[in-house]
């Protein structure tokens, strides 16, 4: 039983409050992209506890902190079913602003959902997802979303990048939540996103903005001239993704020379 997590992207990023639990309000647009990570589950006969193992991009942590080991624990807390191994390749950079271990915790609820019938609904599942990470809901229902509150509030929208291409750059460059957060002040946009998407992707460059980027961009100038490289070989958009550290582009036509990036087709 094996399953794809895959990727999402930030268009556009918006810090509108401050909450009196110390978090903070924001406005965003998730979109899933076609970077993918493979998770298997197999379930064998003398099998007495549940195991893990990894392959792929090192995840330096122990396998009882990783996200899907802790969404397996609270599947188990819920319904009954039999103990498994889990194998998870890793191929989703981390630290990138793509949500690449709440991808993973969510699909790992679906897959045992799936592959024990459990019957849980997507919104049930989506109830558990937020016990694990504010976006790990958006992998549930894994379609385009305007997001808020502190990105687990979603509205569906209309918005379809079927015919264009991306590119995306991740620079070995740890953010922290500090770092991306030094200069943010709290501010609701002149346009909302809800209405920035409306328009042709060419329109959205000056119009959508990730308030992220100034903090980060002041410190690590590196991740601005990536955004600027993106630009200069001809992206209709490009942005920091998340807090960072990888940033985007989009194309209207397939760019796929750029050593060391992730590209493909929405």
């Amino acid at each position: 039983m094996i399953c794809f997590p895959n990727a999402k992207i930030n268009l556009g990023l918006n810090i509108v409050s401050k909450r009196s639990d110390g978090y903070h309000n924001l406005e965003t647009v998730f979109y899933p992209i076609a970077i993918k990570d493979v998770l298997e589950i197999i379930v064998k006969e003398e099998q007495s506890k549940d195991t893990f193992s990894e392959a792929g991009i090192k995840i330096d942590s122990d396998p009882d902190n990783n996200l899907v080991m802790k969404a397996l624990k609270l599947m188990r807390s819920h319904y009954t079913f039999p103990f498994v191994e889990v194998h998870l390749l890793k191929k989703i950079p981390f630290g990138a602003g793509l949500g690449g271990g709440s991808s993973d915790a969510s699909f790992m609820l679906k897959l045992l959902n799936d592959s024990f019938h459990l019957g849980a609904s997507d919104d049930e599942l989506a109830k558990l997802a937020v016990q694990l990470g504010a976006d790990c809901p958006f992998f549930i229902y894994n379609r385009p979303v305007f997001a808020s509150g502190i990105g687990e509030i979603f509205e569906d929208i209309e918005l379809s990048l079927k015919g264009y291409y991306f590119v995306l750059i991740k620079p070995d460059i740890h953010v922290s939540t500090k770092d991306a957060f030094a200069n943010i002040k709290p501010q609701y946009p002149e346009v909302s996103l809800k209405e920035i998407i409306k328009r042709p992707i060419a329109e959205w460059k000056g119009l959508m903005v990730n308030d992220f980027e100034k903090s980060v961009f002041a410190k690590f100038t590196e991740i601005e001239k990536v955004k600027e490289y993106l630009y200069g070989r001809g992206a209709l958009y490009a942005s920091m993704s998340g807090s960072g550290s990888s940033v985007f582009g989009i194309f209207a036509e397939e760019i796929n020379d750029v050593e060391g990036a992730y590209w493909g087709s929405f």
